[in-house]
């Protein structure tokens, strides 16, 4: 029995902007989608709560920053407490992904940052995983 391709989400969770990429189990890749630009919370989900009827992913991926040495910090309980709220509000399942590099790899400078890019290689690193680990 084949199954269908489920729709993921990702999530670069910043406190002023939010980085959304989408892609799916079929093809295991991501592309980036949006930014949303709210910092109040009921903005921020209701923006969250469009895209999730839009596209009804069956998973968020969400990316949790760490120190270099793999400490975490104040963005990590952020990152973790906005993964507890998407799936406390919408029911929807998440999971954590290592952010600690995502803007190395993109080459990003400080302030020039695309989040949307970042949520997808945060989601793209998911997939990456995901297939490694099964074969």
């Amino acid at each position: 029995m084949d199954r269908q391709p489920e729709v993921i989400i990702g999530f670069d969770f910043g406190l002023k902007k939010i980085g959304v990429a989408i892609g799916n189990t079929l093809s295991s890749s991501a592309r980036p989608l949006t930014i949303i630009h709210e910092e109040a919370n009921d903005r921020k989900f209701a923006a969250i709560e469009a895209l999730l009827k839009e596209w009804q992913p069956t998973l968020a991926v969400v990316g949790l920053p760490r120190h270099p040495d793999g400490t975490e910090h104040e963005m990590t309980a952020h990152c973790r407490r906005f993964a507890n709220r998407l799936n406390g509000r919408f029911g929807l399942a998440t999971v954590h992904v290592d952010e600690r590099y995502s803007s190395k790899v993109l080459g990003f400078r400080r302030g020039e940052e695309d989040d949307a890019h970042a949520a997808a290689l945060i989601l793209q690193q998911y997939f990456d995983e995901k297939n490694t680990s099964v074969q």
